[in-house]
């Protein structure tokens, strides 16, 4: 009797609290639904649920409240049909690699879609697009478009991050400043919007959808195919690097001068690269599409300028340099994939930065950044300047919104990992105060952030705002008409008006 007082007790407490307020607690209801719509799922538990639950960034582990793993858009639509039918946040999830865990939903209780079983690439030589399915992986994507023509489009050097959220948020790489980003190539995309209706969109169809998935497309819908344009592979392509002697507040402000003067002038259309920078050393590395004695013509400016010579430069052909910058990792990845870290990372687009603000930021790099012991990094990539393709872009063509050539001249990616334990407590403060070193004496219509770089630090109302800025609001209404409820949500979600 005495038991079944304290069970009698407990469920009036458990009634009374609501326990189908808990997203967690509609796990039978989501698990039924699913399984009458024939979706396939991911067992509790089991070795797929471990690797799909699997956060890139260790730091932040969130659990599910199912995960469906899709082979069909028919799939998909029945999925989202669930998720809404049992009142669960949906979130799409294609290479895992989110800083912040999105692709988990950010918190606990998400509802995962993992796409990485639609991983097809296909192509169409009289056409030169691509349609490549929202769970590719980079490193499948260029290995099947050179295998199809030797074509390729313009994405990051990672071969693990997904093709969907690279892509539809920016996409940054070594082919950027020639070519443009990823986002700039899509020209098509095939999404599942939050009434399970599935839609094409591209410049004719659906357009206001398509300008939107375009830079914020992980708030409208679950996209689950994209077209790509292609150009023709460069037969020959030079690696190569620059060491700079940065050792002090004044070597980092004379050479970082001489760089964004170079790159506001006009770096070469065919030149790419970053200034990557750690406690051991700091490098120009970069990817030149041609050879290695145009190479020495086309940066020889910048060598005098910087008084330096060449490190290091080997000529590849195409593939060859995506698997130089792939740092040993397997280039054609899809499953099983556990590569993980632990770690802060933090993001920046900047104009070319006036002297008090350089001043500023080298002396944070000589006074702080030196004296931390982890593994941290800086990269600055070479983003703007009046031959980018980036920048080239009219502004109000996508919403990505960092188009302005006077403006938007670096992108930058801070990031500080620890390569075992726990990330610390107080070191947050590191890659904050870095960040607020350049933020503190530029303008707000001057700088914004990478949502491919989130830091989940920031709240919904400033993240909203750094990552989009002029186009929020456009974003917000949109959000307002196709998804009023949320049903795509995270924590740094576009919010609707």
């Amino acid at each position: 009797m005495h038991l079944q007082f304290v069970l009698s007790i407990t469920l009036v407490g458990l009634a009374v609290a609501n326990p189908l307020s808990s997203p967690l607690a509609k796990r039978a209801a989501i698990d039924d639904c699913l399984r009458a719509a024939n979706v396939p799922v991911d067992a509790p538990n089991s070795n797929d649920w471990r690797a799909d639950a699997n956060p890139f960034n260790q730091r932040l582990k969130y659990t599910p409240v199912a995960i469906a793993v899709p082979t069909t858009v028919a799939q998909v639509q029945a999925a989202v049909s669930c998720a809404a039918k049992v009142g669960v946040k949906v979130n799409p999830k294609s290479g895992g690699h989110s800083y912040a865990s999105f692709g988990l939903g950010g918190e606990n209780g998400h509802f995962v879609v993992q796409l990485d079983r639609m991983n097809a690439v296909t192509y169409d030589s009289a056409t030169q697009i691509a349609t490549v399915q929202a769970g590719a992986r980079l490193g499948r994507v260029a290995t099947a478009l050179y295998n199809n023509g030797k074509r390729a489009f313009s994405h990051g050097t990672c071969p693990g991050v997904g093709v969907a959220g690279h892509s539809l948020h920016g996409g940054f790489g070594f082919s950027s400043h020639t070519h443009g980003l990823a986002v700039d190539a899509i020209v098509g995309a095939t999404v599942v919007l939050a009434d399970a209706s599935v839609i094409e969109t591209s410049q004719t169809e659906n357009p206001h959808i398509f300008w939107a998935l375009r830079g914020a497309g992980s708030n409208f819908g679950i996209v689950t195919s994209l077209k790509f344009k292609t150009f023709a592979a460069p037969s020959q392509v030079t690696v190569f690097s620059i060491n700079l002697p940065w050792n002090n507040a004044s070597a980092i402000v004379q050479g970082w001068s001489a760089i964004q003067d170079w790159l506001k002038a006009g770096m070469p259309k065919e030149m790419n690269g970053r200034v990557f920078g750690n406690r051991m050393q700091t490098q120009i590395q970069g990817l030149y599409h041609g050879t290695q004695d145009q190479l020495q013509t086309a940066i020889q400016p910048l060598l005098t300028k910087l008084n330096a010579q060449l490190s290091q430069q080997q000529q590849y052909d195409w593939m060859g340099a995506f698997s130089y910058y792939t740092y040993g990792q397997q280039v054609d990845v899809s499953r099983p994939y556990n590569l993980v870290e632990t770690f802060y990372s933090k993001s920046l687009v900047t104009p070319a930065l006036p002297d008090d603000v350089l001043q500023n930021v080298a002396n944070y790099w000589d006074q702080k950044a030196r004296s931390n012991n982890r593994g941290w990094f800086i990269i600055i990539d070479l983003y703007g300047g009046a031959n980018s393709a980036i920048t080239k872009v009219d502004s109000n063509a996508t919403a990505y919104p960092f188009r302005d050539p006077n403006n938007h001249l670096f992108l930058y990616e801070f990031y500080d990992r620890v390569h075992s334990g726990s990330y610390p407590s107080n070191g947050f403060e590191f890659l904050d105060g870095w960040v607020k070193s350049f933020t503190d004496g530029l303008t707000t219509d001057q700088w914004g952030m990478y949502i491919n770089y989130a830091d989940p630090t920031l709240n919904r109302t400033t993240a909203q705002d750094v990552y989009y800025r002029k186009n929020l609001p456009k974003l917000r209404a949109l959000k307002t008409e196709l998804d009023p409820t949320e049903l795509f949500y995270y924590p740094q979600a576009v919010q609707p008006a």
